[in-house]
């Protein structure tokens, strides 16, 4: 048997455990068990290395969702004039990893900024992080989109599946990229579009940021987000995290 232990495992980690075994005469059950244990050790630091998640970490990843919450309060600097508390939790909720654990800040607000989309696209002069736009609409309701990249005046779509959009008419709802295209965000100096596809935005605001549309669009699989197609801005708030 120690013969045929040493073929199976020659110059390996196994083989130093088994020497180890070997001399502390345990059982058979309590080898496989150091074996599996090992195994299961050596699979983790990889995925760490490799910067992979495991089935078992995502699971954990969920149940420390639902014991911590305090890890989606997130600290914003200054109070957002659109967005309730709870509202706030559910948006966190949905943010890319990279934006957890820094703070909220107003990058631009159409209250303080103007309605202007040259404003707008000052404001984003400096960022480095994804923004949350938060829209406010004549109606009252609240809805927008998360840009993985500060707006810009742009030739063609830029983004990536980071970007989503939301609603919360009539209750709470993201909606992510649904892998169908890549048209995910496309700013010039008369208009700031999110989503495409048969010719739709799934968001649009024109250059005064005061007409909008909404319609359901094959880039995020969304409905549409306010209650009627077309909408007039109440007020616009972006923010940024950092």
């Amino acid at each position: 048997e120690h013969i045929m232990m040493h073929i199976l495992f020659p110059k390996s980690f196994m083989f130093h455990l088994f020497l180890s075994v070997y001399y502390q005469v345990v059982s058979l059950t309590e080898y496989h068990r150091r074996i599996d244990a090992l195994n299961s050790e050596d699979l983790r630091s990889l995925c760490e290395r490799l910067q992979i998640t495991t089935k078992e970490e995502a699971n954990s990843t969920s149940i420390k969702t639902e014991l911590e919450p305090e890890t989606f309060k997130p600290n914003l600097k200054e109070p957002s004039d659109l967005l309730e508390a709870e509202q706030i939790e559910k948006l966190a909720r949905n943010l890319p990893p990279r934006t957890i654990g820094y703070p909220w800040t107003l990058a631009f607000g159409t209250s303080k900024h103007g309605m202007s989309i040259k404003s707008l696209y000052r404001a984003m002069q400096g960022q480095d992080t994804p923004v949350l736009m938060v829209i406010k609409d004549s109606d009252g309701q609240v809805f927008g989109a998360l840009a993985s990249e500060p707006f810009k005046v742009s030739d063609g779509f830029y983004g990536t599946g980071e970007t989503f959009l939301f609603t919360f008419n009539p209750e709470f709802e993201v909606f992510k990229w649904t892998g169908d295209n890549m048209f995910f965000i496309k700013g010039d100096m008369d208009s700031l579009a999110f989503g495409g596809g048969s010719g739709e935005f799934g968001l649009w605001l024109d250059g005064d940021l005061y007409h909008g549309r909404s319609h359901s669009c094959k880039t995020f699989g969304n409905p549409m987000l306010s209650k009627k197609e077309d909408f007039y801005v109440q007020d616009i708030e972006i923010w940024a995290f950092e």
